[in-house]
């Protein structure tokens, strides 16, 4: 007769719960965004429609970029919050120099700051072992002031939207939106990276143990300098995309998508402590937050309010898989 106090316990709901997370952690996303979806259709009977999906995509992919930079420092264990400062100067001379330059010299001119400030987070944050949050901030702040002297050089002449980001960013054909000729690409690239190349294997190994990394020889300066040009051009490409998406070059143009960003990417199950993650995820992270804010429109909740929320969310959804990992 088997010993009633050797019988396996019954697995509580809320385990159950924690072990599909941790093991399954698209599903509860994937059902969390259908959850908001059908909110949304109750409260506006008729808007889930083509041109919703339509519209909706169109500003999720700008924000799924931008989270995939996140998405990739934090697997290192960092963060990146000058991308919204990159994408911002990118889309702002873009727009500025297409006026009196050829579209391919006015390009390489609106990537070439991406390129600096990448540069510079990599060596200072590879190098010279800055912390990637102050790192990051301090280049924001130094490329936001040399965006507002370059502003006044370029009043006289004006500013233009080139027809072929308007046509990449609002246009739509046979239903799809046009963004999602680079977005498909890049979002292929990054998940290829992450899981099929060594450089995306070293981000993991440098974000789960530094020290072990460094010991096996991993030249840790410059995964993290590749990293963060990486990001910085990703940021750059993102900004051209949105500016032709908005239609209105301004000094802050990107800077609203940094926190969604960074919340986009803790929503898809990326640690802020390194070592765990996917872009996979990111990517359902931003389509939810997208969705979120329609719903916040709806609600007519002020964009203050709707901070305070992603701020809310990073904290709850961390505190959340932290608590997963513990009891794992």
């Amino acid at each position: 007769m088997t010993d009633i106090a050797t019988m396996p316990r019954p697995v509580s709901f809320g385990r159950r719960l924690k072990r599909i997370m941790a093991d399954r952690p698209l599903i509860p996303l994937i059902i969390l965004l259908i959850i908001l979806v059908v909110i949304l259709q109750i409260l506006r009977p008729g808007i889930v429609n083509e041109r919703w999906l339509a519209n909706t995509a169109k500003f999720a992919i700008p924000l799924a970029i931008l989270a995939g930079c996140q998405t990739m420092t934090m697997l290192t264990g960092g963060i990146d919050l000058s991308v919204g400062t990159v994408a911002t100067m990118s889309a702002f001379i873009m727009a500025t120099q297409i006026v009196n330059q050829d579209p391919a010299v006015a390009f390489l001119l609106a990537m070439l700051p991406a390129m600096l400030i990448g540069l510079v987070n990599g060596v200072g944050v590879g190098v010279f072992r800055v912390h990637p949050l102050i790192m990051t901030l301090g280049t924001s702040l130094i490329g936001t002031g040399f965006l507002q002297v370059y502003q006044r050089t370029v009043i006289a002449s004006g500013a233009k939207i080139p027809d072929f980001l308007n046509w990449l960013g609002t246009g739509v054909t046979y239903g799809f939106p046009n963004a999602l000729l680079l977005f498909v690409p890049v979002a292929v690239l990054i998940v290829f990276m992450l899981n099929r190349t060594g450089f995306g294997r070293l981000l993991y190994a440098v974000g789960d143990n530094e020290r072990a990394a460094r010991l096996s020889g991993v030249r840790y300066w410059q995964v993290i300098t590749a990293l963060y040009v990486l990001s910085s051009l990703l940021a750059g490409i993102t900004g051209l995309l949105y500016i032709g998406l908005i239609k209105a070059p301004s000094l802050s143009l990107a800077e609203p998508l940094v926190l969604p960003s960074v919340a986009a990417a803790v929503i898809g199950g990326t640690s802020i402590f390194g070592g765990r993650g996917g872009y996979t995820g990111t990517i359902i992270g931003a389509l939810i937050l997208t969705v979120l804010t329609t719903l916040l429109t709806i609600l007519q909740m002020p964009e203050g309010g709707r901070r305070i929320l992603f701020g809310f969310i990073v904290l709850f959804v961390t505190a959340a898989y932290l608590r997963i990992v513990e009891d794992r």
